[in-house]
């Protein structure tokens, strides 16, 4: 095999390995086992009233979110990226508690403290037309969500120009 042959074998190899670990490619009705197969262990599960939630993160490097949820059957009946901005703009302040964070979006990339608010500032990434965002929950000692804000995730570019 000629090194042209070997590096296109490679390419395809890798093309075929990276569709496996796309989590909106797994079909409806596929069960637990066939999604973990495919995707690796999920990032969170969550229990659901009619089923369970496989939640797969890419978070913190990443911008994106999967929910696959299973039904009462543990089959896969629904797949989202919950990282869509309008998805993001309902949040509903007020109502929402760690735990609907968490079953929603999972683990922030990133948790502080700011001198502006008593509580905790979880923070995620995501893509709003190419753009990288950040969606900020402002979550209060007990833990409720009072406040959501977005930013623009600076480029290196920009840091660049800061640091000068």
């Amino acid at each position: 095999m000629s090194w042209v042959e070997r590096a296109l074998a490679m390419g395809l190899i890798t093309l075929l390995a990276g569709c496996a670990l796309m989590p909106e490619r797994v079909p409806l009705g596929a069960t637990r086992s066939e999604i973990e197969s495919r995707l690796g262990s999920p990032t969170g599960v969550y229990g659901l009233a009619d089923g369970t939630r496989l939640q797969y993160s890419r978070q913190p490097a990443g911008q994106q979110v999967y929910n696959l949820d299973l039904d009462a059957a543990g089959r896969l009946r629904q797949t989202e990226q919950a990282m869509e901005s309008a998805r993001l703009e309902r949040i509903p302040v007020n109502q929402w508690t760690r735990q609907e964070a968490l079953l929603h979006l999972g683990r922030p990339a990133i948790i502080e403290r700011v001198a502006s608010f008593e509580g905790v500032l979880w923070t995620y990434r995501f893509q709003e037309m190419n753009n990288p965002r950040f969606v900020h929950l402002y979550l209060d000692a007990a833990g409720v969500v009072r406040r959501v804000s977005f930013s623009d995730e600076p480029l290196p570019d920009d840091l660049f120009d800061m640091a000068r």
